[in-house]
């Protein structure tokens, strides 16, 4: 096989990838918009000379192994930093190409393979409720983001919304940060929490993590509400106050013991949809899970439905950064075993061990998800007026009208909405929107919306030019 492997992602799924198929002397590309390697979970600062000290002393020396791993594969890999991709398929042959848009050279590069890896990860998933596009609002990695990459601190005090472990998390950082806190506000009751004791125990570190950062957090003098959510954002030209209120169990707010709270700025963390936009373009199978997110079928070697093409990471199921090292790592041996590198008893054996780690990370997320799981009386939270796709201008009056005339999925309400139409192609609306047409029509299945090419805006310049410099053809 002549053609390279093509990884798209240079996350921890897709470093895993690379240091396994260099170790076995296979070159691979990897492909990334960013400017550094290690994905939202470990790229790091995009500056040198920056102390980690306030991001903790285990995520510090993980992210430095992991990079040093990648860093000693160097010679069996081809890093094209600064790359969108906006397109590509695979053919029957099991062949395919990319297309990228380098941002230096303003030009689209295309990408052959035999075979190819995506771990183009996900993002986060926006609840609305009136005031959400206010300045000083972010979503909850945004933030986190902010202070681990930029080094950029929030402005003012902040308050801390949303359900799951990436809240004391960042609470934590914003506070090592030199950040005032004013408060956390987690949807789910302590005592669902309390019942997934057992399924979090097959994480011992990272349930130990999690007790340590809660005691840091009230040895700071930092409060944690369980059962508390948002209710709205408040201000004229940006943030000045936030209200939060007692929520049931279908997270319905109890507005009669609502608070408000002076602050500068407001993290939203309500957890995670994977990037389908890729896998779609490629015309891999995908399908519900247990929570109704959509996302690529794998198999347990992390191939989709079409051999030639694996998918890894958060894409192919949200399980966090652990297992999507472990998920990298299981699909550059499948690759290996493809171009006849390893024969499949060696693969499986060295497999085996990946896989006991992965049921345990599984059983895990189980709990995480249980406990997290979202009330449906959050989607009640948006007013007529109330934004719901910021590109469009649609809002949730829009939405009424076109479930009230019979709309029951996603392209109709598209189509009768806009929703979905605009640049991000419904990352921002497609949660809300889909959580909206389960409630009212019953199905689990309510479709998904389909990516355009290019999957994100590109100058037309760059289509002057259709092979860029140094591409793989």
């Amino acid at each position: 096989m002549t053609a390279p492997v093509v990884i798209v992602g240079a996350g921890p799924a897709g470093m895993a990838a690379t240091v396994t198929l260099a170790r076995h002397g296979v070159r691979s590309v990897i492909v990334d918009e960013a400017p550094r390697v290690g994905g939202v979970v470990y790229r790091g600062p995009l500056r040198e000379g920056v102390s980690l000290d306030y991001l903790g002393a285990r995520y510090r020396k993980r992210m430095q192994a992991l990079h040093a791993e990648f860093g000693a594969s160097s010679d069996f890999v081809d890093v094209r930093l600064g790359r969108r991709v906006i397109g590509g398929h695979a053919g029957r042959d099991g062949h395919g190409h990319l297309q990228a848009w380098s941002r230096s050279n303003d030009c689209i590069e295309h990408l052959a393979f035999s075979q190819a890896l995506l771990s183009p990860g996900c993002h986060e998933r926006s609840v609305p409720f009136p005031g959400w596009t206010l300045p000083g609002v972010m979503l909850l990695g945004g933030m986190q983001l902010q202070i681990k990459s930029f080094v950029t601190r929030p402005m003012g005090s902040t308050v801390l919304v949303g359900t799951g472990p990436l809240l004391p998390l960042v609470a934590c950082q914003l506070v090592r940060a030199g950040c005032k806190v004013e408060g956390i506000f987690e949807s789910s009751p302590f005592h669902r929490m309390a019942r997934q004791v057992r399924a979090l125990m097959q994480q011992p570190q990272t349930m130990l993590d999690g007790m340590t950062m809660l005691a840091y957090l009230r040895m700071r003098g930092v409060p944690l509400h369980y059962g508390w959510g948002i209710v709205d954002a408040q201000g004229d030209a940006s943030l000045s106050a936030v209200r939060v209120a007692p929520y049931d169990l279908q997270w319905r707010a109890d507005l009669t013991k609502a608070v408000t709270i002076e602050a500068a700025s407001l993290g939203v963390g309500y957890g995670f949809i994977p990037r389908t936009q890729i896998t779609q373009q490629f015309g891999l199978d995908h399908g519900y899970d247990g929570l109704g997110v959509f996302r690529p079928v794998v198999d347990d070697w992390q191939r989709s439905s079409q051999s030639a093409v694996h998918v890894a990471g958060d894409a192919g199921g949200l399980r966090g950064g652990d297992a999507a090292l472990l998920s990298g790592r299981i699909a550059a041996l499948s690759i290996l075993c493809q171009r006849g590198v390893l024969s499949d008893e060696e693969a499986s054996a060295m497999r085996a061990p990946m896989l006991h780690k992965m049921k345990a990370i599984g059983q895990f997320r189980e709990g995480i998800n249980d406990f997290t799981r979202r009330g449906a009386g959050q989607l009640s939270l948006a007013q007529a007026d109330t934004i719901i796709c910021r590109c469009e201008n649609v809002t949730r009056g829009d939405v009424d009208r076109a479930i009230d005339q019979g709309v029951t999925d996603l392209v109709s309400l598209k189509m009768r909405t806009r929703a979905g139409m605009g640049d991000c192609q419904g990352k921002m609306c497609v949660g809300y929107c889909s959580d909206r047409l389960r409630m009212h029509s019953g199905k689990q299945d309510v479709g998904w919306i389909r990516p355009r090419f290019p999957q994100d805006p590109v100058p037309f310049s760059a289509f002057a030019s259709p092979v860029g410099k140094g591409a793989v053809a």
